[in-house]
């Protein structure tokens, strides 16, 4: 991807937890902040796990506080350091690199 279609790309990011609820609204802010400081254009996608297959097939990558016991086309990534704080730097260099890799 050139700079010109980085720059126009809006990015899917689906964030799952049990309820939908609290803990994914929680991380889905985090995640949003964080990728947008790095020049990213994040849409937030908020579902419980069991929604997560349907969902993920406009997403472009899964963040999830609960395990997902599916297999997709897209990276799961774990979303308790966005509830930690501890290692949560490591996950969302882990998502960039990904995104800058599509």
């Amino acid at each position: 991807m050139n700079k010109e279609e980085f720059a126009n790309k809006v990015f899917t990011v689906l964030v799952a937890c049990g309820t939908a609820i609290a803990t994914s609204t929680h991380v889905a802010i985090k995640v949003k902040e964080m990728l947008e400081e790095r020049g990213f254009k994040i849409h937030i996608i908020q579902c419980r796990v069991p929604e997560v297959p349907s969902f993920a097939l406009n997403a472009d990558v899964v963040v999830a506080t609960a395990q997902v016991p599916y297999e997709l086309d897209i990276p799961v990534v774990d979303g308790i350091p966005f509830l930690t704080g501890i290692g949560y730097k490591e996950v969302i260099d882990k998502i960039e690199q990904y995104l800058r890799s599509k």
